[in-house]
């Protein structure tokens, strides 16, 4: 089969499954940093590739649990650069084409993943999501993707970026396929989480193109209709500007340190972006990485406090649809920066993100998502579909 969405590294990676499960007769893909026996993963760089040339001897976690229950593996798929980067577009191997909006990037750093799944081509797929990888793609892409607690999912055998940060998560075409491979992969233990209340964060709102409020508002009141309280906050007192500076400090640290040393010896090429992101990661500073972890404990007791046992928060998952296709390099900066205030709130406190697909007026997709507490992952699903289930019969009379 032709890869007309050039989603995929490698299309003829085939792994069948080892048992008869769950996920029985389902087909998958992988982003090109998980770990297939006697495959050698790229991480979107040519460089790597080139100085890890020793094929793995073992499946990463994730795959083995996925093997068990019965999903076929299907090719490995593109990502951008050492996944550091939210766009999609890759300087070494092209763009992957969003079906539903060609003209649009779809989103990174786990592009190939939700292309894959938005045009058909396997049931669901495997993403990592450390600033927003899986959640920006499937609101760019007008997918379902979750970013699971940090932890709960395993992510040994995958390639890191920012351990403190990296998580695997999954996209799928509906919430049910969605919840289905979560009860799959989910091992580090899900609270029950009776969710009694959705906070509306004033803040994230405000960074939302106008032509969006609208469509998201309009689902927002539908969720409004099925629970007991609604409450509206503003997150972060000092402004969310701080929320991503206290995760861009905290991430690019942990970066240099899982790959500074590769960098140094091999002084691999990176496209533009990317390689002025790395320059930046080196330059942090022990008292800059002290002062953000300070900041951190603040952020999570703030989450902690906001959401407790009973809670979620509702909000977009980025500010609008995605960019153009060959946006400016400053411009699409611009953007990431305001993209990255609203992805960071559950990155800093290791929260579960589910992502929903909306479709405004123009056709264009977005994102909305709803964040719980740690470890409440399973909860959060269910409780998502149960939600989506009843507004869908409400509007069917």
């Amino acid at each position: 089969m032709e890869d007309q969405w050039r989603a995929y590294v490698d299309e003829q990676v085939n792994v069948p499954p080892s048992a008869e499960g769950v996920l029985h007769g389902l087909t998958y893909a992988v982003k090109d940093v998980f770990n297939i026996k006697g495959y050698v993963s790229g991480a979107g760089n040519p460089d790597w590739k080139r100085t890890h040339p020793i094929p793995s001897k073992s499946h990463a976690k994730a795959i083995e649990l996925l093997m068990h229950e019965g999903a076929t593996l299907k090719g490995t798929t593109h990502t951008d650069e050492l996944m550091y980067s939210l766009n999609g577009e890759n300087y070494y191997f092209g763009t992957p084409i969003n079906p539903k909006v060609p003209e649009r990037i779809p989103g990174g750093s786990s592009s190939g993943s939700a292309v894959a799944v938005a045009a058909g081509l396997v049931d669901f797929a495997l993403g990592t999501d450390t600033g927003g990888s899986v959640r920006i793609p499937s609101s760019y892409c007008g997918i379902y993707g979750f970013r699971p607690t940090h932890g709960v999912v395993p992510i040994e055998g995958v390639i890191p970026l920012a351990k403190s940060f990296d998580t695997v998560g999954w996209m799928t075409q509906t919430m049910e396929r969605l919840v289905q491979v979560g009860r799959v992969l989910i091992r580090g233990g899900s609270k029950d989480h009776v969710i009694k209340r959705i906070i509306i964060p004033e803040d994230v709102l405000e960074l939302i193109d106008l032509e969006f409020r609208q469509i998201t508002n309009e689902k927002i009141d539908q969720i409004k209709e099925h629970v007991d309280k609604v409450e509206s906050v503003r997150l972060a007192s000092g402004g969310l500007g701080e929320w991503l500076e206290t995760f861009r400090v905290l991430q690019g640290a942990e970066i240099w340190e899982t790959h500074g040393a590769w960098i140094e010896k091999y002084n691999p090429t990176f496209g533009p972006g990317i390689r002025e992101r790395f320059e930046w990661t080196k330059s942090i500073t022990e008292a800059e990485v002290q002062g953000a972890l300070e900041k951190q404990k603040d952020i999570q007791k703030r989450m902690q406090d906001i959401l407790q046992d009973d809670g979620v928060v509702i909000m977009p998952t980025a500010p609008s649809s995605a960019p153009m296709l060959n946006t400016d390099g400053e411009a699409l900066d611009s953007f990431r920066q305001r993209l990255l205030r609203m992805t960071s709130i559950a990155g800093l406190s290791g929260l579960p993100q589910v992502t929903l697909p909306l479709v405004n007026k123009d056709g264009m997709p977005i994102g909305i998502s709803i964040i719980a507490n740690r470890k409440s992952d399973l909860g959060l699903l269910a409780w998502t579909e149960q939600i989506l289930n009843k507004i869908e019969k409400v509007r069917g009379g």
